[in-house]
Order: structure tokens, then sequence, then C-alpha cells
């Protein structure tokens, strides 16, 4: 999808949430210890639904790639070919098919980071693990191996972010940490980016699982994600119109 900076941030006044609960909920193994987890969620009030897929996975097994797409290949098609466990479409691109804002692939930069204020975060991989930052926290002193910038962000320190836009229904995609070197990469059904903000440090949609930042990705006609399951079969949500970019994971 291209980059929109309106709807980011349409009525960002702050207003009260949905509550949503957990209505059903089911896990899956897949390679490197990677679980792959549906949520369906509803909310009482107006019975609404909104439906949550997870590759939760820990950043001493696996890897995290990002992987350029500058044909525009779609999703299930490379991560079959390549052998990736897991995987969800990047970040924003321009209507030239370029990518906009940092992109590192196999520890080599594609495109530097970009002062913009909507892009608010780094998703990267280093010796360390997987971490999101702020862009203006973001440093390659250290070996960066991946990094994509996106944003804004939807969680920080186990709090929602304030001032996010209420009223833009989506699809969504992001990516996450949480203690224990955890990280997840996510999709969700139509939400608006406070919402999911919201669901995602209110509501246990892993039950051990807390999140401690969360980052918006490209989200809907762009949003896709793929798992690879342990019997060699595959679970995918294709995108709906090439992507630039994909935040993919692989065994150690």
């Amino acid at each position: 999808m291209r980059f929109s900076w309106a709807l980011l941030f349409l009525g960002a006044a702050a207003t009260a949430h949905a509550e949503w609960t957990i209505a059903s909920a089911e896990s899956q193994a897949g390679s490197a210890g990677i679980v792959h987890r549906h949520v369906l969620l509803e909310n009482a009030a107006d019975g609404g639904h909104v439906t949550f897929e997870l590759a939760i996975f820990s950043a001493k097994s696996c890897a995290l790639r990002i992987i350029d797409n500058p044909e525009g290949e779609r999703i299930a098609s490379l991560m079959k070919r390549e052998k990736y466990v897991c995987g969800v479409n990047g970040g924003y691109f321009d209507e030239q098919f370029k990518p906009i804002g940092l992109r590192i692939v196999n520890s080599q930069m594609l495109t530097p980071l970009k002062p913009v204020r909507l892009i608010t975060g780094v998703l990267f991989a280093s010796p360390r693990g997987v971490q999101i930052v702020r862009a203006r926290e973001f440093s390659q002193r250290q070996k960066i191996e991946a990094a994509i910038q996106c944003g804004p962000f939807l969680v920080d320190r186990s709090q929602r972010v304030r001032g996010l836009n209420d009223s833009q229904q989506a699809r969504r995609t992001f990516a996450a940490t949480a203690l224990n070197e955890r990280a997840l990469l996510g999709f969700c059904s139509e939400v608006s980016l406070a919402d999911l903000a919201a669901i995602l440090t209110t509501t246990p949609i892993a039950a051990d699982l807390k999140i401690q930042r969360a980052l918006n990705l490209d989200g809907g006609s762009s949003s896709a994600f793929w798992f690879a399951r342990e019997n060699g079969s595959a679970f995918s949500i294709p995108e709906q119109k090439p992507v630039r970019d994909f935040v993919t994971v692989v065994p150690k």
C-alpha cells in the first residue's frame, strides 16, 4: 500500500476503545520452535470480531531477514522457493515501487534512514537479537544484519502509544518484541491502529507473552502472512497486490 500520511493519525483525539475478549484460540508448531497462533477476538458491545495470525519465535533459535522484492513476487511463491519458515509483508513504498525509509538486507544498506515524522520505528536484527527502536535511537555502530524502517509505533515499554488513528479500519501487519528474547510477526483483520495497540497491551493473545514494543508495518491491501507447518504444508494469507519487501524468519 502506498504510504498515506493522513490515514495514520486521522482522528487522533483520545477516545474510549472497545474491550476485546478472546472467543477462541489455537496454536500449531512449526520448525525451529516457531509457533503459529490463531486468535479470534470479539467485542461484546457491538458484536465485532477481529482475527489475529501470529508467528511467535525465539531470537535464540531463529534469525530475522528482510527480503527485497523488486520484481513484486508474491509471498507464497517466494517463501516456498527460499524455504523460509514464516513471513509478512514489509514496509512502505512509493508510486515507483521504491522503498521508503531504511532497508538493510544481508548486512548491506539498500536505502538510508529517512527522517520522516510518521515512520517512527526501526525493526532490526543484530548479534544481540531482534529489536525495535525509535528511528532516532537507531545506530549502525553495531553489526546490523537486517533492518526495516516503518511505523507508527504501536506499543512502547508495554504501553500503547497514544494519539493513533482510531477511525480508519484496515487489515494490519506488525512486528513485536517481548521478554526472554522472543519476538513475533503478526497479521490482523480490519481494525484501527488505536484498537490494535490497545489489543496488544490489554488482551492476552498469547498467554505467556508480554509485548514490550510493537511496530506497524504496511497494511491494507499490502498485508500478507505466511507460515510453514511441520508437515510441509503452509498457512497463507496473500497480499492483494505486489509489495516491495518482506520480513521473514529463518532457523539459525
